[in-house]
């Protein structure tokens, strides 16, 4: 415990940065996800290829890919950049299928009916789309953002780790309360992160809070 009271800003510090490291790449690659899954739905030979494309791009080794950006990017290997555009790479990799799902989900014609009273492409797709396809998304959001709070830690082997780093310090002075404390903090962040998740999803669709009433009256 003395350890903890003794280090309370470098925990505080890696804590913030670990935070930093996995949001940043959640948040880019929704927002290059849904675009991507928009025109997968509109042009239907295009989704398998880019499903295939993310199974392929998730199977890299994160190590190998953290090593390796700084020579094919140019940034520099202690750079946040690295890990930062690597996860994001990971985040769209298994966002693509959900968002196409999910844009997929939306009935037909409902579509038809939005198309006819005057809606436009980008209106129908922000009022009506994406609101339908947004439990799949965050389906796929909430694997995403527990996946990028670990593969942040494994980032620490370049020296950018967040709590990664903690792990590192506890092995290099063979000393165990680091890597406890790296590791309940990952843990708790994980699940923290799910719940706010949860409850945005359920704020975003307040409509499915209504429904599950109705059906439980209509049993």
């Amino acid at each position: 415990m003395s350890w903890i009271g003794d280090n309370t800003g470098l925990i505080w510090t890696q804590l913030g940065q670990h935070i930093y490291l996995s949001l940043i790449p959640m948040v880019l690659g929704l927002l290059i996800s849904v675009p991507l899954g928009y025109v997968a739905t509109r042009f239907s030979w295009l989704a398998n290829p880019l499903v295939a494309l993310g199974g392929v791009l998730y199977s890299l080794p994160s190590i190998a890919l953290f090593i390796v950006l700084p020579a094919i990017i140019g940034t520099k290997v202690l750079s946040q950049a690295n890990i930062i555009i690597a996860l994001t790479i990971y985040a769209v990799s298994l966002l693509i299928r959900n968002v196409i799902d999910g844009l997929r989900s939306v009935p037909e014609d409902v579509l038809q009916a939005a198309v006819s009273v005057g809606y436009g492409t980008l209106r129908r797709v922000v009022t009506i789309d994406l609101p339908i396809a947004v439990p799949v998304i965050f389906t796929g959001l909430r694997v995403v953002t527990v996946a990028n709070i670990s593969m942040v830690s494994v980032g620490a082997i370049i020296g950018v780790g967040g709590l990664g780093q903690l792990f590192t310090l506890g092995f290099q002075q063979d000393f165990l309360t680091p890597i406890v404390v790296g590791v309940v903090l990952s843990l708790a962040l994980a699940l923290i992160a799910d719940i706010l998740l949860v409850g945005l999803q359920r704020l975003l669709t307040p409509w499915a809070r209504a429904v599950a009433p109705v059906k439980e009256v209509l049993r």
